[in-house]
């Protein structure tokens, strides 16, 4: 191949004169070139012409076509010391000045984006989508959750020595190959062959545009949902735990609903986002009955993983409270859910301990759990109630229009039990039972509730946790 071949390959996919292109190449895919890669360079400025300008991506080892830009006349380079570029072209300098003072190396104030503002085009030559630095600038944009940071010290344009730090830096794997037929149908990029090489040619501002409104809907939308990926699996983590985070309810899970034994748990927990746990069984034993030093074994466990117990909650009122309130302060455990009926007997002990108790109801009705809660408040002022909507509906009442108002539970409860169930006691997904859950959630909700939400709390869910967190953000959007 030569250069005018090129060149009009170039053109058939739409390339014209007077264009900024960034383009991301694969000299060797192309075939044979007669007189090598300062041929296609050639190709691409004959395209443009003396208006066009001409970008290539210039940090690492990224092929003979950028070495082959940097080292002509006149090419200008970026400043920033990561997500660096190379330009040749009128427009060069204005898109690549003062890279390195933006707050990030691909968003905004960066050429990556300046090259989407003035309507450039990126070129992918015998390269795919997972070489589309500019898909950063979208996910910049978009201040996704699972991004990080990166520190660099180097000099800048006047000489002086900086230490920055650029936020919304990506890390590992991304699925950027999935947008292909998402830019296809938006109708942002062509796609042929020039010599032996699939070469992209996408229009940047329509490609950024798409993909931040896309993005905003579904900000997983660069992450595979491949389970063995642990990368993917980590940052979708990060999706979910910022989620949580924007809500003013804390978010908590039940230790049997996340696995069987503690590494499980810790992993299941980690990869939902959820940095609470709530003991209830673990290896199908109640936690409430296991020694002191086992407690206090799961608990340094969960806090060396980046976990805190949120509870322990126990299935009965214990005989000896004397001894559980000792177990409990040697676990570290500072929270306990007992049933309502007969948890006055612990109150005097655990108020004692500065240890505070939530009560739970579980075959009461509203009326009942109400006074009885009401008998143990004057007691200990600070005790909060665990509403768990699957016990009122057994007990046949519904729990949102009735057994919510009735007992009077409004700045009362310290929690609710993320649970569903028919009145059988048969248990559902979320809103698909007799809990009322859905209008649970939303009451609570709309009044800033600054207590806790328990997936699996107190009943059983009919599936695993990553379906128990899917199921309840379905229900968050729904709301």
């Amino acid at each position: 191949m030569n250069y005018k071949q090129i060149a009009t390959g170039l053109k058939s996919l739409g390339l014209k004169k007077g264009d900024i292109v960034l383009l991301h190449s694969s000299f060797l895919s192309l075939g044979k070139v007669e007189n090598g890669p300062s041929e296609v360079i050639k190709a691409f400025l004959s395209v443009i012409g003396k208006t066009g300008t001409l970008l290539v991506p210039v940090f690492g080892k990224l092929g003979i076509l950028t070495e082959e830009l940097k080292k002509m006349p006149g090419a200008v380079i970026s400043s920033a010391p990561v997500g660096t570029l190379a330009g040749i072209g009128p427009d060069a300098e204005e898109l690549l000045a003062n890279h390195w003072a933006a707050e990030t190396a691909h968003g905004m104030n960066t050429p990556f984006m300046r090259l989407a503002e003035k309507e450039g085009v990126i070129c992918l030559l015998g390269v795919d989508q997972d070489r589309n630095t500019t898909l950063h600038a979208v996910e910049a944009v978009l201040e996704l959750p699972y991004l990080g940071s990166v520190e660099k010290t180097f000099k800048n344009p006047y000489g002086d020595t900086v230490t920055k730090t650029y936020k919304f830096y990506p890390g590992p794997h991304r699925d950027f190959i999935g947008i292909d037929k998402i830019l296809q149908e938006a109708d942002v990029m062509n796609v042929g062959m020039i010599g032996k090489a699939q070469v992209r040619m996408i229009h940047a501002a329509g490609m950024v545009e798409t993909l931040v409104e896309l993005g905003s809907k579904q900000p997983d939308l660069f992450l595979c949902d491949n389970p063995a990926c642990a990368d993917c699996v980590r940052q979708r983590a990060a999706l979910k735990k910022a989620r949580f985070e924007e809500e003013a309810f804390m978010m908590t899970a039940s230790s049997k609903l996340a696995g069987r034994y503690i590494p499980e748990i810790i992993e299941n927990l980690q990869s939902e986002g959820l940095k609470n746990v709530e003991l209830d069984y673990v290896q199908g034993k109640v936690c409430s009955l296991l020694p002191a030093e086992t407690l206090a074994g799961y608990v340094k466990e969960f806090e060396q993983a980046g976990i805190q117990v949120s509870a322990l909650r126990c299935p009965v009122v214990p005989n000896d409270i004397d001894r559980f309130v000792e177990k409990m302060k040697t676990a570290g455990i500072k929270r306990v859910i007992l049933p309502v009926a007969g948890a006055g007997v612990a109150i005097e002990a655990l108020k004692n301990a500065g240890i505070e108790l939530s009560v739970v109801n579980r075959c009461e009705t509203a009326l009942r759990a109400s006074a009885m809660y009401k008998e143990y408040a004057e007691q200990y002022n600070s005790i909060t109630f665990t509403f768990n909507p699957v016990n009122f509906a057994v007990a046949g009442e519904n729990p949102f229009l009735h057994s919510y108002n009735a007992g009077r539970y409004i700045r009362k409860i310290g929690q609710l039990d993320i649970v569903d169930a028919l009145r059988t006691g048969e248990a559902s997904a979320f809103a698909k039972g007799n809990g009322e859950l859905r209008e649970l959630i939303s009451i609570l909700r709309c009044g800033s509730f600054f207590g806790y939400f328990c997936l699996g709390g107190g009943a059983a869910y009919p599936g695993t946790l990553k379906d128990a967190v899917k199921d309840f953000f379905e229900q968050l959007d729904q709301i």
